[in-house]
């Protein structure tokens, strides 16, 4: 795996901020809002451990979401000359790498629209998932993070297209790790009502320049699978 690959999956989930607080936040707020409180102990280290919990479940379920992902790559690419299937996988990576790189940087938001796909899984994990709201536990809170993961989000999927062209379980799922942990500052602070970082990465410098980076990522991971191709 190409190390620019995890620091590239680290960026969007960064750069993100206002999209997962978006979807998320909401939630994330809801859960900080209603944590139980215990008779002794640090309100803001009781906070976030609920929160951790919560985000770790969240976290866990991108990185199966990964791996599944990952493994079926690994599995088709049995049944086709395995070195063209990889290639052409990391192309169309490439590419969705230079589409979040533009929704990034605020140019064009047609990575969001991938949202839809996810609809119908949803609508048989949402039932599931209400049933942890409000949280009583740690527990409670990391089933529910888990669940919540499967969220239907246009960032997610870009990133499971990069898992995809990993080519298998392990590296898809670091790549959606890596992502995961990108994602932590945005809704860490939604939850603690902490709003410097999200207006910082709201920024039209940060996100132009962050967004740059990742299309300059998009252009260097085609250039070298198309150079391979031929």
């Amino acid at each position: 795996m190409n190390d620019y690959t995890l620091t590239g999956a680290f960026i969007v989930g960064i750069m993100g901020a206002g999209h997962c607080i978006g979807m998320c936040g909401g939630l994330v707020g809801a859960l900080s809002a209603n944590t139980p409180q215990h008779a002794t102990g640090n309100k803001l280290a009781n906070q976030l451990g609920y929160l951790f919990s919560y985000n770790s479940g969240r976290i866990l379920s991108y990185a199966a979401a990964g791996a599944l992902v990952g493994a079926s790559t690994h599995a088709l690419g049995l049944l086709f000359n395995v070195d063209t299937y990889l290639l052409v996988l990391r192309i169309f990576a490439g590419m969705m790498m230079m589409i979040t790189g533009l929704y990034i940087a605020q140019i064009w938001s047609g990575v969001v629209q991938i949202e839809r796909l996810g609809k119908g899984l949803w609508r048989f994990i949402s039932p599931l998932a209400k049933r942890f709201i409000p949280i009583k536990n740690k527990r409670h809170a990391f089933i529910a993070g888990s669940l919540w993961g499967w969220l239907p989000c246009g960032l997610v999927y870009s990133m499971l297209t990069w898992a995809v062209a990993a080519g298998n379980a392990v590296e898809g799922a670091c790549i959606m790790v890596a992502f995961g942990l990108g994602t932590l500052p945005a809704l860490l602070s939604a939850g603690i009502a902490a709003s410097t970082f999200s207006r910082w990465v709201q920024k039209s410098a940060v996100r132009k320049i962050s967004g740059g980076l990742l299309i300059a990522f998009g252009v260097h991971t085609l250039y070298v699978a198309i150079g391979q191709l031929n």
